[in-house]
């Protein structure tokens, strides 16, 4: 590989990288994976991903889910 070709891919890269970064400041993201599911970037290492119709339940359990939390709150650790 020439030093030139090297150079500009080494470019590319650090462009690539910037984007890649200013994506994960923002916080979440959201993409349609390639099955059709939802999949959002953020949370933790890994994409959290479910169908529409597990989101919709999810999301329909979420008065439940504060509620579950406030209840156990002593037991649930929080992530620095």
């Amino acid at each position: 590989m020439s030093e030139e070709a090297m150079r500009l891919e080494l470019e590319s890269l650090r462009r690539e990288n910037s984007a890649l970064k200013a994506t994960s400041a923002k916080g979440l993201s959201m993409k349609v994976s390639e099955k059709g599911a939802l999949s959002v970037y953020g949370l933790g290492r890994f994409p959290v991903t479910l169908y529409k119709e597990q989101w919709v339940k999810l999301l329909g359990m979420s008065a439940d889910i504060g509620t579950f939390l406030q209840a156990n709150d002593a037991q649930l650790k929080a992530k620095d």
